[in-house]
């Protein structure tokens, strides 16, 4: 497997520690400001530059921006100029050899925690989601609407994404509930994952970011999610959690409910060799946190777990 790590676009502390934990290659967050132009390539040989000055290779593009991301997943006005400036970032990211993005159809709310502060082991912080402390929002939208704008976006970006041999890798709703207020949920389930990843249109260049605690929180079982799955699994997401979807929080990735070890030997027993990085680590003693979930420290001993467990299993 190819051990990456997560960089924002701006140099800070994770990525000090990352680069001194033997990390080579990085899956990065492109610039989000309105001066950063994602069809310019010379915008994106600048950034890439800052990373390989720096000793790391963006392999991963994570999240795909958001900019154009949220009006492809609500399908508004603003859906089809968004299409076509994902299009023109294909072959940019063929030319730098960043092969991968990983997206989701989380639509108006995305990744969500309802705390950032819940006491895990000697007192480390961790996220949480308790869907009683959730207060809706007044956006609205379908599950039906949200499958209609996931076929037509699929259709309108494969073809390209083939053409430059691009791999799309769909991350499953986070947390996997069928609604958030009046604001539904898709891919929550494996058989939805199944239909979004198989039946909308079949292609090498559509698979999934294997996010392993979502699927523990959905209720299935690892081994044979990864057995379905393994022809369509691009990248990993290596997670731990205790919970179920409507009350779940992160973990010390050796203190919740998967057997890293043994989920990390089932990926190898299926010949799942791809690049994979740790995932919502605890704020640690002393740490004043910038991005829950992300801080420096807790990466530190997240970085070091899998290297051993992946030097310890020669993956």
């Amino acid at each position: 497997m190819l051990l990456t790590d997560y960089f924002r676009s701006e140099k800070d502390l994770a990525w000090e520690v990352a680069k001194q934990c033997g990390v080579e290659h990085a899956v990065i967050r492109l610039p989000e400001e309105e001066s950063f132009d994602l069809t310019d390539k010379t915008h994106w040989d600048k950034v890439y530059k800052r990373f390989t000055d720096f000793g790391v290779t963006p392999v991963i593009i994570e999240p795909m921006p958001n900019v154009l991301h949220d009006h492809i997943k609500a399908g508004d006005e603003k859906r089809d100029e968004s299409i076509e400036k994902v299009l023109k970032m294909f072959p940019i990211m063929e030319s730098l050899g960043i092969k991968t993005i990983c997206f989701n159809w989380m639509a108006h709310i995305g990744w969500l925690r309802t705390r950032s502060d819940y006491p895990e082991r000697g007192g480390a912080r961790v996220t949480a989601f308790n869907l009683s402390d959730f207060t809706p929002t007044d956006k609205k939208i379908t599950a039906d609407r949200l499958w209609k704008n996931y076929e037509y976006f699929i259709k309108a970006v494969i073809p390209e994404a083939e053409r430059y041999g691009i791999k799309l890798a769909l991350h499953p709703d986070d947390p996997p509930i069928p609604r958030l207020g009046e604001v539904e949920r898709i891919m929550i389930s494996r058989e939805n994952i199944r239909r979004a990843v198989n039946d909308v249109l079949k292609s090498d260049s559509l698979g999934i970011t294997m996010c392993q605690a979502n699927y523990v929180i959905m209720g299935e079982s690892l081994p044979e999610v990864i057995k379905e799955f393994r022809d369509k699994i691009f990248f990993i997401h290596f997670r731990n959690t205790v919970g179920i979807p409507e009350a779940f929080r992160e973990t010390f990735h050796d203190n919740g409910v998967i057997d890293m070890a043994e989920v990390l030997r089932v990926y190898g027993e299926n010949g799942i060799d791809v690049p994979i990085r740790v995932d919502h680590v605890p704020t640690m003693a002393g740490e004043v946190s910038t991005l829950p979930g992300y801080d420096a420290m807790g990466r530190m001993f997240a970085i070091g777990y899998l290297k051993g467990l992946l030097q310890a299993l020669s993956l």
